[in-house]
């Protein structure tokens, strides 16, 4: 099939620093956190300037967009009708750019050149299931005061000739929503350091790896086995890559609470990543990690989180006057308890499997 190349750009003006856009856009590993769509980003090699990246991203940008902001809208108005659209966006099956895996989420290789001296990163990515199928383009940084910039994002790629109306209009709207989701994610700069928060619980377990990274996997088990998981229900198209919606009462006051996941499941290195795609009220973004740590007597599991917290929420969630800080301590105390059990569960499994079996 004949294809032409098609080159788009656009800005937009940026309230925040030159310095501060290029460092969110630098930093891609943490992605997840800032970017609606983006689910996780490895880093496969990187020498300061250069680096190669893995990333998963959900596939129809326009369906996480409208995740996100019906999620707000549930947050904002705490009724059950907006907190049902947000669920409803979340659910939306979406074709995308790329390759599609796991119903929603796509994945690409991506080559970055980092230029800081003058605020630009130079990519290239390709499909992970197209190869071939190329997308190049750069990222720039322009300042337009000393709290406000211009960001501009210019993109290539090969498009078919017969689809060339459609294929040029979704990749406008592409870059569109690239540049609207950096935008929103670097409004939050001035108060980033209190939003943004990276934990870890851990747990040591006198049992094979094997054993308890069979029971992490198995999420849609969880209902009974462990005590604060209502409901899973899981779809796994391709093996490994999990879009699970859970019903889970781990919250203070025992309120059940909804949230809809994208779990990358990594068993020979012992690893299963993860991002909320339909978060609580509280919390805007929220992405994690489950990693076995074998040595030669057991396993050491640990469960790393990182959350960016909706400032807006607070005081309507926990009441007038309460400030991040307490925010921050109430929202780490909920998910370190809930993945504290589920670890202790874990361990559990393992290690009465063993008793079992000798």
């Amino acid at each position: 099939m004949s294809s032409r190349v098609h080159a788009c750009e656009h800005t937009v003006g940026v309230a925040a620093p030159a310095g501060v856009v290029y460092g969110m856009l630098a930093d891609a590993v943490r992605w997840p956190v800032f970017l609606p769509s983006v689910v996780h980003v490895e880093r496969l090699d990187f020498d300061g300037v250069q680096e190669r990246l893995r990333m998963w991203e959900l596939a129809d940008d326009a369906a996480a967009d409208a995740a996100d902001d019906a999620a707000d809208a549930a947050a904002a108005a705490d009724a059950p009708a907006a907190a049902a659209a947000a669920a409803a966006a979340a659910a939306g099956d979406g074709a995308g750019v790329g390759g599609v895996l796991g119903g929603r989420v796509g994945s690409w290789y991506a080559r970055r050149v980092l230029h800081p001296d003058v605020r630009a990163v130079v990519f290239e990515q390709e499909d992970a299931v197209w190869p071939g199928s190329v997308t190049s383009g750069v990222w720039s940084v322009r300042p337009a005061g000393e709290a406000e910039c211009v960001l501009g994002l210019r993109q290539e790629c090969g498009l078919p000739v017969a689809a060339a109306d459609g294929a040029r209009r979704e990749a406008e709207a592409d870059v569109h929503r690239r540049l609207a989701q950096v935008r929103r994610a670097a409004g939050w700069w001035e108060r980033l350091d209190e939003l943004l928060l990276s934990f870890e619980d851990r747990v040591r377990i006198e049992g094979p790896a094997e054993l308890v990274y069979d029971f992490l996997y198995r999420i849609g088990e969880w209902p009974g086995r462990v005590p604060h998981v209502e409901r899973a229900g899981v779809r796994e198209d391709v093996p490994g890559i999990q879009v699970v919606s859970l019903d889970s009462c781990a919250a203070p006051g025992g309120r059940t609470v909804s949230t809809r996941v994208v779990r990358l499941c990594f068993p020979h290195a012992g690893r299963i990543v993860y991002k909320e795609t339909l978060t609580s009220g509280l919390i805007a973004a929220h992405s994690g990690e489950w990693s076995l740590l074998p040595d030669a007597s057991g396993v050491t599991v640990v469960a790393a989180h990182q959350v960016m917290l909706r400032q807006e929420a607070v005081g309507r969630v926990l009441g007038a006057g309460t400030g991040l800080l307490e925010a921050r301590d109430h929202v780490r105390a909920w998910l370190s308890r809930a993945s504290t059990e589920t670890l202790g569960l874990a361990k559990w499994h393992a290690e009465s499997t063993v008793r079992r079996l000798r």
